[in-house]
């Protein structure tokens, strides 16, 4: 009982300390590998826009030329002097210059133009992100002309997102399903008591609906079409008609070297996104395997809650029921748990 006071008081010092040390946040920002959203107490989400930068090449100061929802119109079709970045990859920052870029965009189309002063932000982070990948989005955030950032593990601001009490001494298990990383946490008393995750989330789906066709169908597409592929089987799914519907896939015939359209049923596309989930069930009995007796517990009476907006794909819960035997619900708002968990950090 003393430990747990002692726990709980070292916890809502660590709030404090974060949250009114110096004047609280401003902006909260879901910094995302597929989208970013910024949020602040008062407006709710303010910005969501893709997470991409379009420069020109060959200049020497990497001239910015399009950011967010008009990089993303660009998308597959730039001319041989421009490229595209994502300023993340498998949820960690991958490239700085971008990074900074866009994360001043992001404020400044938030904010407006009047900016009298810096304003501090609070920044969700993948739980195992190193010392090094948290170094470096904390130095482009500043750069961006940030004037103090906090990071926080998203599976935990996911928790809060998702409507968890995980404040309590009761265990609470989530699977957090992003663009760039997938990753499943026990929480308890304001904190992650065990962690997994597996780097490559919905877009590694992406990935595997393009290679599929590339190798069974000789037929080439891109990754927003695979998206949009993905989009049409989760659409099947909730619909139950499966086995009768047919998905239209746009793209370049390897074989005739032509534009082309075909089409594929659902059912045959299924097994690639199965594959995918078969990753995400490994990592999770993997995690539960490591709980204490304790956290079992909780979590047998409590069950799974799916975030992030590939949960959405229900051939991750059906998976994990059958693997586990518990109770697996997909959170009301997935795709906004992240974003949602960090407007309460706001208001704490």
């Amino acid at each position: 009982m003393q430990q747990d006071f002692q726990f709980q008081a070292c916890y809502q010092h660590a709030m404090r300390r974060l949250f009114n040390g110096s004047g609280k946040p401003d902006l909260a920002i879901d910094f995302g590998t597929a989208n970013t959203r910024v949020v602040t107490a008062e407006g709710g989400i303010v910005f969501d826009e893709p997470s991409l930068c379009c420069f020109a090449i060959g200049s020497g100061s990497g001239e910015l030329v399009a950011t967010g929802n008009a990089a993303q119109l660009m998308k597959d079709r730039t001319t041989g002097n421009l490229r595209i970045v994502r300023p993340l990859n498998r949820g960690v920052l991958a490239d700085i210059l971008a990074a900074r870029h866009f994360l001043a965009y992001a404020v400044q189309a938030s904010v407006g133009q009047r900016r009298l002063r810096s304003f501090r932000a609070i920044i969700g982070v993948p739980a195992d992100a190193t010392k090094a990948e948290r170094g470096a989005l904390l130095t482009a955030a500043r750069d961006a002309g940030l004037g103090g950032v906090e990071l926080l593990s998203e599976p935990l601001v996911a928790a809060r997102g998702a409507d968890l009490d995980v404040d309590q001494p009761r265990g609470s298990m989530i699977v957090e399903c992003g663009a760039g990383t997938t990753e499943a946490a026990v929480v308890s008393l304001g904190g992650i008591c065990a962690a997994a995750s597996l780097r490559g989330g919905g877009d590694a789906l992406d990935a595997a609906i393009v290679d599929y066709l590339h190798f069974q169908h000789k037929f080439l597409i891109s990754p927003t079409t695979a998206e949009k592929i993905k989009c049409d089987i989760i659409g099947a799914q909730q619909d139950e008609t499966t086995s009768a519907t047919d998905v239209v896939v746009k793209g370049r015939s390897l074989v005739t070297g032509l534009p082309q359209v075909i089409r594929l049923p659902v059912d045959e596309l299924l097994p690639v996104a199965a594959r995918h989930t078969a990753g995400i069930t490994r990592m999770v009995l993997e995690l539960l395997g490591s709980l204490s007796p304790e956290l079992s517990r909780d979590v047998h009476d409590s069950g799974i809650v799916l975030t992030g907006g590939s949960a959405a794909v229900s051939l991750v819960k059906s998976a994990l029921v059958k693997a586990t035997g518990l109770k697996i619900a997909v959170a009301p708002n997935a795709a906004h748990c992240v974003v949602n968990g960090l407007r309460k950090a706001l208001t704490h």
